[in-house]
């Protein structure tokens, strides 16, 4: 079983690299390496639809996650293409790498590219178990997991849709958003994205070396809580908005929803 899930993670690297690299001669002509985060999102459906094409177990067992990461994926592919990742003014985070690479930039930009490819494949753990072998739980894990990722589908859509429709009004530039779901945490799509992974995860449990879908699920929580998540999103705000968003750092969770604090 490890070498047949070893054996579709490498296949899963392999396509996921080539729909990097033909992505990146993308961004070189545009000037906007925004679409890596377009392809990378996309590519999880690829990937599932790929460890479709000969799955070894039960269709029962492997179906619902299929749907479910396919699901997420397009949610997250067309959220992205509708703020212009892909076709309108490259993100601040991306000319500040171009800058700083210089000469080097569609090089590094290339490994950058690259390394999404890479993270796709080893995410992909979360949820290949279910087309390699056949479940054990009579199906209440995989139930318990459908319903917690759908709720992270769910609630990641509602809060995305808050921000974007907020930002549509001229008043609110430079000013931070505290309306629904934003009032109750500063990054809750951040935390209903760890929640659909979650839901990846406990699906997975249901499958004898099941166990392995907890590393695509704690990667996503190291990756949101350390690195390119809410560090990255925290310094760009208080830059942008300063002082009125720190006083929302004092009042609002970070990560989980929670009643606000009140500040004496």
């Amino acid at each position: 079983m490890i070498s047949e899930i070893a054996f579709r993670v490498l296949e899963a690297w392999l396509l996921c690299a080539i729909v990097q690299a033909v992505l990146w001669m993308f961004a070189e002509r545009t000037k906007n390496a925004g679409i890596v985060d377009v392809g990378w999102a996309q590519s999880f459906t690829a990937v599932v639809l790929l460890f479709a094409l000969q799955p070894l177990g039960p269709k029962e067992g492997w179906l619902p996650i299929a749907g479910l990461v396919i699901a997420w994926s397009t949610r997250l592919t067309c959220y992205l293409v509708s703020r212009g990742a892909a076709t309108g003014t490259e993100e601040g985070r991306y000319m500040e790498l171009r800058r700083r690479w210089a000469l080097h930039a569609s090089q590094r930009f290339f490994g950058f590219f690259q390394l999404q490819a890479a993270l796709t494949a080893v995410l992909s753990t979360a949820f290949v178990v279910p087309f390699v072998v056949a479940p054990w739980d009579n199906g209440w894990l995989r139930a318990l997991g459908f319903l917690v990722a759908i709720s992270g589908i769910v609630g990641e859509t509602i809060a995305d849709a808050q921000l974007q429709h907020w930002k549509k009004d001229p008043n609110h530039v430079g000013k931070v958003c505290e309306v629904g779901l934003w009032q109750y945490s500063r990054h809750p799509n951040y935390f209903f994205e760890w929640v659909t992974w979650l839901g990846f995860a406990v699906y997975g449990l249901a499958f004898h070396g099941g166990w392995i879908a907890l590393l695509g699920q704690a990667l996503i929580f190291i990756t949101i809580w350390k690195f390119t998540g809410i560090p990255a999103t925290e310094a760009h705000a208080l830059r942008s908005k300063g002082e009125p968003y720190r006083h929302y750092q004092q009042t609002t969770s970070t990560f989980i929803p929670m009643p606000r604090r009140r500040i004496t």
